[in-house]
């Protein structure tokens, strides 16, 4: 007869989330996950896998409640272009310990892209649903007549991604809010 599990899985995943993502891959230990989701280092390699692959798991997660909200606040109906301006407006406004921890997605391309080739994948993956967010919340903005004439709906959502990558990764710094909150309405003055 199968051992029934002692703890939630679902729970041990969001408290790794949120220690990767405090912290970085290669900064965090197993020892550091076994003291943070309070289970047996057996128990983390039985359920999840390795190290790796519950950072990976660990990042899905995070997509995932990262598009739902993008989906919800851009798919509105009415108006399209408030809800972009929303959503850069947030990026670049965090509070101090939500500016140090930064993006999970960004932190991914930074640390482990270049070299994990999974890990650029699932980075490669939400930057495009992201952009196929913005673009369709754009052609929907043009559609409505809320953005100029000529403009690209899809070169516009592309260089929101990159503008918002960045702002997460200037808000790291000890001075990046006011640069964040600079850039991001300099980039939504080309909306208009």
């Amino acid at each position: 007869m199968a051992r029934t599990k002692e703890f939630d899985p679902d729970a041990a995943l969001q408290a790794a989330l949120e220690l990767f993502w405090q912290r970085g891959y290669e900064a965090t230990s197993m020892a550091d996950l076994v003291e943070r989701l309070g289970i047996a280092r057996a128990s983390i390699y039985a359920t999840f896998g390795s190290k790796r692959e519950l950072y990976l798991r660990a990042l899905e997660r995070y997509c995932e409640q990262s598009d739902s909200a993008r989906l919800l606040d851009l798919s509105q109906p009415g108006p399209a272009l408030p809800a972009v301006r929303a959503l850069v407006r947030r990026y670049a406004v965090t509070d101090e310990e939500e500016g140090r921890r930064g993006c999970f997605v960004t932190n991914t391309a930074v640390e482990l892209a270049p070299h994990d080739p999974a890990a650029s994948r699932r980075v490669e993956a939400s930057l495009d649903r992201l952009e196929t967010l913005l673009t369709a919340a754009l052609a929907r903005a043009a559609a409505q007549g809320e953005l100029p004439a000529g403009r690209d709906p899809r070169t516009l959502a592309r260089m929101l991604v990159v503008l918002l990558q960045g702002i997460r990764v200037v808000g790291k710094t000890a001075d990046g809010a006011p640069r964040a909150r600079d850039a991001a309405e300099q980039a939504l003055a080309l909306l208009d």
